[in-house]
């Protein structure tokens, strides 16, 4: 089964923490995209 030594799942669990970073940081920024586009058309309705 691989490797069970501290160093190792220590590695792993932090490789596997920042590509959980970085999907949220793409969720994130969808959503501030989307947000900022909605945030637009509702000032061109305005106007």
């Amino acid at each position: 089964m691989g490797d069970k030594s501290p160093k190792s799942t220590q590695k792993k669990a932090s490789q596997k923490q920042s590509k959980n970073d970085a999907s949220a940081q793409k969720k994130q920024s969808l959503i501030t995209s989307q947000q900022a586009t909605k945030a637009k058309a509702a000032a061109a309705k305005k106007k």
